[in-house]
């Protein structure tokens, strides 16, 4: 656990009954033009028709960005900035999954033409905020209204990268249960184990700090004891409101701590055959969490005792460990996500180059307690295809 940590959070956070309304206090003083960044399912659902409501009765121009790719490459994302730039906005809104969250992040400090989306992936410090913004979350979730990290493709090396800096956390934050209501559950299921890999990655990671633990380990309370009933179940609004702060808390949790293998080996399996983010967490997390359990069994037993309700006081610290692996073994397989690599078509002969580039995310494999060689990578990536 590390001896020195810190925590950087979005200024303000607004959650709970009609948490939207907040809004008109937000935008009521001084902006003049807002963009929001959104895509085009959104808008079809009708998602956005609140948030427009409000700026519409503010008196406040407006323009909605909505051509944002899912997974978008770097240049991708630089093209979505310039239409951006081009509008002089002085407030951003971010109404989405995590794609539009991590462009409309950067777009935060991109209104300047000191430096590009390509430039970041190199300096990433380079970057500093020059338009206020607020993230709203349509999934429970990746997490990124709450952390300092904007993922792109980089497709000449077949991998997604993070951008990562303290500057592209948003300003404002609003957790509203009626944005994930009726979130297909194949979105639902996806985005909610990415929200869980968080909060055990962070948990067990390296650097792990008692202030990540106490995000940590809430956000898995949450979730491991609500994600089934929240994807399955439309009318189960607790579960979903529960799934919303969960995965708020696990954003925060990276933000002190950092996702370890799991986020590292996938990857891979997005940059280079475009697996959701989500999906490819699912498929890895077991057999991540499996090979680490020789240094990680204290704190999976902790977890044990945290999240479940019904608790067998004669379990050993091993059985508890067990237990947690088994439990979320049972919710992938329970929602119906993807277990192996099959289902994509990958093919074993791209092995090697799964291996060579997953062992390149060095970022996030030092914060591994277990050391992950080539060789390890390896035998996962075998695992599961």
């Amino acid at each position: 656990m590390l001896n020195n940590y810190n925590l950087k959070m979005p200024t303000n956070v607004f959650a709970g009954s009609d948490a939207m309304q907040n809004l008109h206090t937000l935008i009521k003083d001084g902006v003049t033009k807002i963009a929001i960044f959104t895509d085009k399912g959104i808008l079809k659902v009708g998602l956005l028709d609140e948030v427009i409501s409000i700026i519409e009765k503010n008196h406040i121009e407006y323009e909605i960005l909505s051509d944002i790719p899912t997974e978008p490459s770097y240049t991708e994302a630089q093209e979505v900035v310039e239409d951006f730039k081009a509008l002089n906005a002085d407030f951003i809104i971010g109404v989405g999954g995590g794609s539009v969250m991590d462009i409309a992040k950067l777009a935060s400090v991109l209104s300047t033409d000191d430096y590009t989306v390509k430039d970041l992936l190199e300096d990433p410090l380079a970057a500093k905020k020059q338009v206020t913004s607020l993230m709203i979350p349509t999934t429970a979730g990746t997490g990124s209204e709450a952390t300092p990290n904007s993922i792109v493709g980089v497709p000449e090396k077949n991998l997604k990268v993070g951008i990562v800096n303290g500057e592209l956390i948003a300003d404002h934050v609003i957790l509203d249960s009626n944005m994930i209501k009726n979130l297909p559950k194949p979105i639902a299921a996806a985005t909610g184990i990415d929200a869980l890999a968080h909060a055990i990655e962070c948990f067990t990671s390296k650097k792990a700090n008692p202030i990540s633990d106490t995000f940590a380990l809430e956000a898995l309370d949450l979730i491991m004891n609500n994600i089934i009933d929240a994807c399955t179940n439309p009318d189960a609004l607790e579960a979903k409101r529960n799934m919303l702060l969960g995965s708020f808390y696990a954003g925060v949790a990276i933000t002190s701590s950092g996702t370890t293998a799991v986020h590292a080996l996938s990857y891979p399996l997005g940059g280079k055959y475009h697996i959701a983010h989500g999906v490819s967490n699912a498929i890895l997390l077991t057999p991540v969490m499996k090979f680490n359990e020789p240094v990680i069994i204290d704190l999976l037993a902790k977890a044990y005792d945290r999240v479940v309700k019904e608790k067998n006081k004669e379990l050993t610290v091993n059985e508890k460990s067990k237990y947690i692996i088994d439990l979320i073994e049972n919710i992938v397989k329970t929602l119906e996500i993807p277990t192996s690599l099959k289902a994509f078509n990958v093919p074993e002969e791209d092995l090697e180059g799964l291996v060579e580039a997953g062992m390149e995310v060095q970022r996030l494999l030092v914060n591994n307690r277990r050391e992950v060689t080539p060789e390890d990578a390896r035998k996962i990536y075998l695992e599961i295809m």
